[in-house]
């Protein structure tokens, strides 16, 4: 009787530490609103430019934003200055996918956004005449007219 017992003691520690490592809670599996923000930028790589635009017939910067976030379900306003007025600043270093990135463009600080993708990489929808595309922080322009990293507190 007393080897049943043990063995029975050790069978139920096994299986306490079995189900253990097989807890894998369901939103663990789903990528952060942001990420999925993420993929969805980068989804409309090739869609024209358009001033004041935030739909797949043509985006400006931050109407991308918008639009990437939108279909996550998450409301953002358009404009680069109110992108940063919702956001938290962040170190370059602490990037994630879906972050928010700002450039100085024609003089005015903060005045573009892109998507963060990770690798030093970001899409965005730079200016008239250009399509949404993928720019890494490896182009001397990018680095040099970078301002600011922020984070939207949405996940």
């Amino acid at each position: 009787m007393r080897f049943g017992t043990i063995t029975l003691l050790a069978n139920l520690a096994v299986l306490a530490v079995l189900s253990g490592c097989g807890h894998t809670p369901a939103e663990e599996s789903i990528p952060p609103l942001a990420s999925r923000a993420a993929d969805q930028a980068l989804a409309m790589v090739g869609k024209p430019y358009r001033y004041g635009g935030n739909t797949p017939k043509g985006f400006d910067c931050s109407g991308l934003v918008q639009y990437s976030y939108a279909r996550v379900g998450v409301r953002l306003p358009q404009g680069t200055r109110n992108l940063l007025q919702i956001s938290q600043p962040i170190s370059r270093h602490k990037l994630r996918r879906g972050d928010l990135v700002f450039f100085t463009q024609e003089g005015r600080r903060s005045s573009h956004v892109a998507l963060y993708l990770g690798d030093d990489r970001f899409v965005h929808s730079p200016s008239s005449g250009k399509k949404v595309h993928v720019a890494g922080f490896d182009d001397a322009y990018w680095q040099r007219h970078f301002t600011e990293a922020r984070r939207l507190e949405i996940d």
